[in-house]
């Protein structure tokens, strides 16, 4: 081998060790500049949405985001740390947390493998499955009496994903549609230009919750898939990894976390006092005790 191609490795590691060097944890980033940036969703309820005080975000991720960074300003010595806000939709959500633009995101993701090649997830804190909004009086009452409706789902999501490879491989023949979010897709199904509205029935139960008659909408069918959801984070920082997750299994260690469940999915909530009536899934009990990150498939 010359001269030069054994300093090709030495040249490459150094240029890696540069690039790497060049971004620093988010722990040290937030130090630095006294800020960190908290992505939240509109529509996602009751996890992260606008309902709060003044318009402002609220909800069960929200409360938990607050927590995390609590624990960042102890980690930092920042009591002053100011916190900024970053609305997000499913297509922004990962290309934004990526880029550093958002530290941490407190909405509704749900954590899967493919996802994980991208970002990073804190321990699950919560576990749902994709069923059906549609009018109470409506025929569809599950998966199989889509033949020939017309289907809606949020572009982005798993949801979307998963309906059109089953639509495939089971031949239902439905005409599935994407929508930019979960506030359009219920219009839609309102509207009569969709028959159902594939989601996480946590969200559709918050949909529905907050519609002006929450008794014109049903939510139906068996759940396709279990999928749990997490706050996500950028890849390769194990710090601020550890700081998040000891923060969630904290709360869940303390109690805490079941105090939050039962404000946001057990008792009214913002703007209009409705109570979701949402009991905790076994998956997710399950999980207050083994504190997993691990993804769907």
């Amino acid at each position: 081998m010359s001269s030069i191609n054994k300093l090709i490795p030495l040249i490459l590691t150094a240029v890696a060790g540069g690039v790497q060097a060049q971004q620093p944890s988010t722990i040290d980033k937030v130090k630095a500049s006294g800020t960190i940036t908290v992505g939240y969703r509109e529509s996602s309820i009751p996890f992260s949405y606008l309902g709060g005080e003044g318009g402002k975000p609220t909800g069960f991720g929200w409360d938990i985001c607050g927590k995390i960074v609590e624990q960042v300003k102890k980690a930092t010595g920042r009591a002053d740390l100011q916190v900024a806000t970053q609305a997000l939709t499913p297509q922004n959500r990962i290309p934004l947390i990526q880029n550093g633009t958002v530290d941490l995101e407190c909405g509704s993701t749900t954590n899967n493998v493919e996802r994980a090649k991208q970002v990073a997830f804190a321990v699950n804190y919560f576990y749902t499955g994709t069923r059906f909004l549609v009018k109470a009086a409506s025929p569809v009452k599950g998966f199989a009496d889509l033949k020939g409706k017309k289907v809606v789902s949020t572009t982005g999501t798993t949801n979307f994903m998963v309906l059109r490879k089953l639509n495939h491989e089971q031949s239902i023949g439905f005409d599935l549609v994407a929508s930019k979010d979960h506030a359009e897709s219920a219009l839609l199904v309102q509207q009569g230009r969709a028959d159902a509205f594939g989601m996480d029935d946590i969200l559709l139960y918050g949909l529905r919750a907050s519609s002006e008659k929450p008794a014109d909408w049903s939510v139906v069918g068996d759940p396709i898939q279990v999928e749990p959801y997490s706050i996500m984070l950028r890849k390769d920082d194990p710090a601020f990894k550890k700081l998040v997750d000891d923060t969630v299994t904290g709360l869940m260690k303390s109690g805490e976390f079941e105090v939050l469940y039962k404000k946001w999915f057990m008792s009214p909530i913002p703007p209009r006092g409705i109570n979701l009536n949402a009991p905790m899934s076994k998956e997710l009990r399950d999980n207050l005790k083994s504190f997993s990150d691990k993804p769907a498939a």
